[in-house]
């Protein structure tokens, strides 16, 4: 056979093609309607029922617009379901911005912090490459949030309300970027040159403070205190000169130290019953590191839906393009029929998929409700998405169980909901992944 494609082979392919009446239909759905459009089965609407016999309630859907912040706004939705219970209000909202505005920060400091400990790493190698090519993108992890709130807590949204900037983050990514990358730039010409470690981080402090003036002017000024009043069924409420840290305790009180990563890995390199981390993965320099426990699917289910028999809902990292409807928040292996379509088929597994860059973690949201069979076993999920009222139905996804099984890679627990050889294996100490391994994958889909 030839290494090329020859002609004669193109006519060969095209004659295949012509020859079969099913591939001219194809063609003109998908060109005309876009391949899922086209893919979307009829009878996926009455398999996927948005009723759920285990279903909470949440105040209005949130939009994360323009940016890569779903990470931080299922973890602030898990947030505000506490303080509208708590206050008994029909809803609430906490401010995205204030988060966005401290983790820009916090990445941009240890982003130079991970260029000082790499100074002897070559610019052209594999790691310092990886480092600059995205500094202190949108996307987050869990435990990355968690840092946040300890350290700088939560506000309500009307306290740091959203900006152009932060509804639309591509024009102030790029710039903070650039002086990123300009920065690493200097530290590492001015080791080369025999700068000392003292001397650079003295540069390095002088850089912060061009990186906390850019988000200033991008995002507005965090506040150090704040005023909190609200009107609930049974009063108003009026917290005068309260701290981002006070309210978070008061307010939404949940001891982030207790909530834990479970993951689905099943790849052959991380062995289930044991933990891990990723090297170079962060944003609070002093924070706790991303931290997690690999269990087979069965297990982040169980969690999950005993967290959510107790009344509080769960955050959770999935590959949401993956055979999912966007206009009819649909997340179900057989919303597409694919294989028809294309008339192949589509063999690789999920752990194949994860080893062969096909598939990783690219969107957070939150569960509020799954469907339990006469088995006791769940059959679809309730999703609340950041997209938007007009994503899904009003806001809301569906997603099938079977879909969890290939897509889903990450959830949230308290650890009391944990078996007693879980909680066991999660003390050890975590094996360190690279830095570009799938499971250090942000999410940060928009």
């Amino acid at each position: 056979m030839n290494k090329e494609i020859t002609l004669e082979q193109l006519a060969s392919y095209e004659t295949a093609f012509d020859g079969d009446r099913a591939n001219r239909i194809a063609m003109d759905a998908a060109t005309k309607n876009g391949v899922n459009n086209a893919a979307v089965r009829f009878e996926n609407a009455r398999e996927m029922r948005h009723t759920f016999n285990i279903s909470l309630e949440q105040g209005d859907i949130t939009n994360q617009k323009q940016s890569g912040r779903c990470w931080m706004f299922a973890a602030l939705n898990t947030m505000r379901f506490r303080i509208i219970k708590k206050l008994g209000v029909k809803t609430f909202e906490l401010s995205q911005n204030y988060a966005l505005f401290f983790d820009k920060l916090e990445k941009s400091n240890y982003f130079l912090e991970s260029i000082l400990e790499t100074l002897n790493e070559p610019t052209a190698g594999r790691l310092v490459t990886y480092l600059l090519s995205g500094p202190l993108g949108d996307g987050g992890q869990w435990d990355m949030f968690a840092n946040l709130v300890e350290k700088y807590g939560v506000v309500p949204k009307e306290v740091m309300p959203e900006t152009a900037a932060s509804s639309s983050t591509r024009e102030v990514i790029g710039y903070l970027t650039e002086k990123l990358r300009e920065f690493a730039c200097t530290l590492r010409t001015a080791y080369q040159n025999g700068a000392s470690m003292e001397e650079l981080r003295a540069k390095k402090d002088d850089m912060m403070q061009t990186i906390y003036n850019m988000l200033c002017i991008s995002l507005g000024k965090p506040p150090v205190k704040f005023d909190f009043e609200v009107k609930t069924p049974n009063g108003f409420v009026r917290d005068l000169g309260i701290t981002p840290q006070s309210f978070f305790k008061k307010y939404v009180d949940m001891d982030l130290s207790q909530y834990i990563s479970l993951i689905n890995a099943p790849t052959a390199d991380k062995p289930y019953g044991k933990t891990y981390t990723v090297a170079f993965l962060g944003n609070v320099a002093e924070g706790r590191p991303v931290k997690y426990l690999n269990l087979p699917i069965e297990a982040l289910k169980a969690a999950a839906i005993a967290q959510m028999k107790d009344g509080l809902p769960v955050w959770f990292g999935c590959d949401v393009g993956k055979r999912s409807v966007r206009d009819g928040g649909v997340m179900d292996l057989n919303a597409l029929d694919l294989e028809t379509l294309f008339n192949t088929e589509f063999t690789m597994d999920k752990a194949q998929r994860l080893d062969y860059g096909q598939s990783l973690m690219t969107h957070a949201m939150v569960f509020q409700g799954v469907n339990i069979d006469d088995n006791g076993k769940p059959n679809r999920w309730r999703v609340e998405n950041s997209w938007g009222k007009d994503a899904g139905v009003d806001g809301y996804y569906i997603m099938s169980d079977a879909w969890f099984d290939e897509y889903m890679y990450q959830v949230v627990v308290d650890k009391k909901y944990l078996t007693e050889e879980q909680r066991k294996a999660l003390e050890q100490e975590p094996i360190t992944l690279q830095p570009w391994d799938p499971m250090g994958s942000l999410a940060s889909v928009r």
